[in-house]
């Protein structure tokens, strides 16, 4: 009798500690999906029923002022004829190859400094503070700044004897300068995130490297840059498709011009939708524009292997 208490007592109390976690789990996911629910309500309302519309206005010749018809790829073939958009396309790989090179290489390096030198909050906030300004203020300062007449950069310029710079108004420097607006407003953001990545390498890696007699480049390149893998990826792949939209410092600035040296693809679509009220094919070069995005984020991904750690 006392034997059959004990083990009847034993299996309960094994038995117990699985029920709990069950109920846990439950509570737990409805938790989630309760704070979920605005983000994916919010995602479906103005991020996937726009893309849907978008997919499907891009197969009609779809206006405000008349009756649109289905015309299937025939936005898609007139694109690949399209010389304006495979310009707009060369201008935002050219935008995209200097602001990500001269961003990704700057905020690394200052985010290296941040973690090796100083833990200060203030200087942190500083570093980020670029960002906080409205992309559209930031674009309009630079463009009084770097004006060929009465801007300040002109008459240092002028002032050490150089000739004055059309930076928005030249062909050879127009996206230059942009990527040099964007980068310096985007630099302290990107250096943050990299610094985010860099706070979770173990300093025990660091402390044995030094115990091996590993100088500071040598603990970069052996330790920071394997284990800041996946951050970078990340990091990669936000400031690319970023970068592939940029558009209210061109629509502030220079507006595409001169010529069509600045017009991006963004820019571009804006042109064809609003200025030229012709949605059809706005949608098919929007629809096309998301296509590579998505490849490129894929592709980086994968190359990168973002979502394998050396740390585990």
């Amino acid at each position: 009798m006392t034997t059959t208490t004990v083990r009847a007592t034993a299996a309960t109390a094994s038995s117990a500690p699985t029920a709990v976690p069950r109920r846990r789990v439950t509570r737990d996911t409805w938790v989630a999906l309760g704070f979920l629910a605005p983000t994916l309500f919010g995602f479906a309302l103005f991020y996937f029923w726009p893309s849907l519309r978008g997919l499907w206005l891009s197969l009609t010749d779809y206006s405000f002022f008349a009756e649109s018809s289905f015309v299937g790829f025939a936005n898609y073939q007139r694109l690949l004829a399209d010389e304006t958009f495979w310009n707009a396309m060369l201008v935002t790989v050219e935008y995209v190859a200097l602001n990500i090179g001269f961003q990704t290489v700057f905020a690394l390096g200052l985010a290296v400094l941040l973690h090796r030198l100083t833990r200060s909050v203030v200087i942190r906030g500083l570093v980020l503070m670029p960002y906080l300004v409205a992309n559209v203020v930031v674009a309009l300062l630079w463009f009084w700044m770097l004006d060929a007449q009465i801007g300040v950069v002109n008459q240092v310029l002028a002032a050490i004897g150089l000739d004055p710079v059309a930076f928005f108004g030249s062909e050879t420097w127009a996206i230059p300068t942009i990527a040099f607006v964007n980068t310096w407003r985007h630099l302290g953001y990107t250096a943050l995130l990299i610094f985010a990545g860099l706070v979770m390498i173990p300093k025990i890696l660091y402390e044995a490297a030094k115990v091996d007699g590993a100088g500071e480049f040598q603990m970069f390149r052996r330790i920071t840059l394997p284990l800041l893998r996946p951050v970078l990826a990340l990091v990669l792949v936000i400031t690319i498709v970023g970068s592939f939209q940029v558009f209210d410092t061109v629509a502030v600035t220079t507006q595409g011009k001169p010529g069509d040296a600045s017009r991006v693809i963004q820019y571009y679509i804006f042109d064809l939708a609003f200025q030229r009220l012709d949605y059809g094919y706005a949608c098919a070069v929007s629809v096309v524009l998301l296509v590579i995005l998505a490849v490129i984020a894929f592709v980086q991904l994968r190359l990168m292997r973002a979502n394998e750690s050396d740390l585990s």
